[in-house]
């Protein structure tokens, strides 16, 4: 036989959910904004000389690509 232990937290079915009462925010999470100000826009973009770079590589190997392709057919 076995000994039948009650639950401790008997859970009533009228009240299934008992958290945070209605109109209060937890504690941890009472701040939902960043904190980071205002929103001020960028003023610099990306300098010349990095899309300039990017741009080479691109072409690059887009230029390899079209070589090999026209290789493969010859």
């Amino acid at each position: 036989m076995s000994a039948r232990i009650p639950d401790p937290e008997p859970r009533n079915a009228s009240r299934p959910y008992e958290g945070v009462p209605p109109g209060e925010t937890p504690p941890g999470e009472s701040s939902t904004g960043s904190g980071a100000g205002p929103y001020r826009p960028l003023t610099r973009g990306w300098g010349k000389g990095p899309l300039v770079v990017i741009c080479l590589v691109a072409l690059a190997c887009a230029l390899f690509f079209l070589a090999y392709a026209i290789m493969l057919n010859v």
